[in-house]
């Protein structure tokens, strides 16, 4: 688990940086630091929008009895989807929009549901409950 951290936070900003490089020689430093900053914003403003949505719907469930289990995943890949929007990158940028937009955070949380329940089903989920 250790190396794939290592390797993701060495890896990820190289091919980051890589594609801001080629794309300023393409569309020039300007227009680029201008996307960059751009895409940062507007995910700042999506990812607070949508958050603020979530915390509605997890306080209208709490309290109506029910369980907010699937608000929770919400919340999660907004949170997750909101650092990748603040982290400069294409990448990052187009899979933090990803979990920020409802319409395809529903696509990948049916992938997360489906790799919980295989984890679960394998015995390779643990877990704590504290009192």
């Amino acid at each position: 688990m250790l190396i794939r951290l290592i390797l993701l936070f060495t890896i990820v900003p190289l091919v980051e940086l890589t594609i801001l490089l080629k794309l300023s020689n393409n569309i020039g430093f300007i227009y680029t630091l201008g996307i960059v900053i751009f895409t940062g914003v507007l995910g700042a403003y999506f990812a607070k929008s949508q958050g603020k949505e979530i915390l509605f719907r997890i306080r209208h469930e709490m309290q109506s009895g029910r369980m907010p289990g699937d608000q929770l995943l919400n919340g999660l890949c907004v949170l997750v989807g909101g650092a990748m929007l603040l982290t400069p990158g294409i990448l990052t940028d187009t899979l933090g929009f990803l979990l920020v937009l409802p319409i395809p955070r529903e696509l990948i949380k049916v992938y997360i549901k489906r790799k919980i329940q295989k984890m679960i089903e394998e015995g390779n989920a643990n877990f704590y409950f504290r009192r």
